[in-house]
């Protein structure tokens, strides 16, 4: 009996944005220029396969700088972190590199500047994740307050409702946070904005390739861990354009096939801290379950590059 066709809608892009893929980089040139060990505060970024891969070269994570030895070079992850732990580093006279994202920095920068300027800043962010302790962590306690819904709006108490200047997360969902800074511009009608969104191009664009494929599927996969900000953003997305069944799987072996029974039309896409070897592994277990036709729907061509920290920079020219 012959397998039955398939059709899977693959997002472009999907997967790996630069500041992933320079935070990965990092850490693979730290271990040629030191040798193992060499220290991650924290996951480099949010996908257990390529942690598993980074610990069996060497790579030892931890989730606080208490966690390592002074002599051994120590990363900061991705997300960024703040400003106490590189200025622990700095006095405990140890080797660091931070594999913060530059665009995550961008709105650490921000929230700086407009803290010198005499503003009170909020944060929209998820309470807990890295990237949110990371950029409230820049300015004194009670200098950032962070709101999550529309709801926080309405009840946050600030300093100054003429002295405030709002940043967002970047990997955050656009759609939500277009109603978040609205509640926000109404109860606060001086408050400053960014100049441009927070939200990262790549956020955005894997969003859009969504909104794109959602309504063409009987379901979306998305390829990307529990998590992952991004990849959990992006199931939401599927899921409000008109997908009845938007899901996130780490690996082939965490798809649900009794829930896929009888579909005719699959999008697949993946989280920027997803690497494309698990998203052909996906496609790989439908193809032996089903006749496939893979179409590309490319909503968005990226080439963004970030250059690597200079301490890193003279590996780069060895190899």
């Amino acid at each position: 009996m012959s397998n039955p066709p398939l059709t899977i809608h693959l997002a472009a892009p999907r997967g790996f944005c630069a500041g992933v893929d320079r935070a990965i980089k990092i850490v693979e040139m730290a271990l040629e220029k030191w040798g193992a060990p060499v220290y991650v505060r924290h996951e480099i970024v949010h996908n257990k396969f390529v942690v598993d891969g980074l610990r069996a070269k060497g790579a030892v994570f931890v989730e606080e700088l208490s966690d390592c030895p002074d002599n051994r070079p120590v990363i900061f992850s991705a997300h960024g972190v703040a400003k106490s732990v590189p200025a622990e580093a700095q006095r405990r006279d140890m080797v660091f590199v931070d594999a913060t994202c530059p665009l995550v920095s961008k709105v650490h920068i921000e929230a700086e500047r407009h803290s010198e300027n005499g503003l009170q800043i909020i944060m929209i962010g998820h309470a807990g994740h890295p990237e949110t302790i990371g950029t409230m962590g820049q300015l004194p306690e009670g200098e950032v307050l962070l709101v999550e819904t529309e709801g926080d709006v309405a009840t946050i108490e600030v300093r100054d409702p003429e002295q405030l200047a709002f940043v967002t997360q970047t990997t955050l969902s656009v759609d939500d946070t277009i109603g978040i800074v609205a509640a926000l511009n109404a109860r606060f009608p001086k408050i400053v904005g960014p100049h441009k969104e927070d939200i990262c191009y790549a956020t955005t664009n894997r969003q859009e390739a969504v909104k794109e494929v959602a309504p063409k599927v009987d379901a979306i996969l998305v390829v990307g861990a529990p998590n992952s900000s991004n990849s959990r953003r992006l199931v939401e997305v599927g899921a409000k354009n008109g997908c009845a069944y938007s899901q996130l799987v780490q690996r082939a072996d965490d798809i649900d096939w009794r829930a896929l029974e009888g579909i005719r039309h699959l999008g697949i896409t993946a989280g920027a801290s997803a690497p494309e070897v698990l998203v052909n592994e996906v496609i790989d277990a439908f193809r032996d379950r089903f006749e496939v036709t893979v179409e590309i729907v490319e909503t968005a061509v990226e080439r963004v590059n970030f250059k690597v920290p200079r301490v890193l920079r003279d590996v780069e020219l060895k190899a």
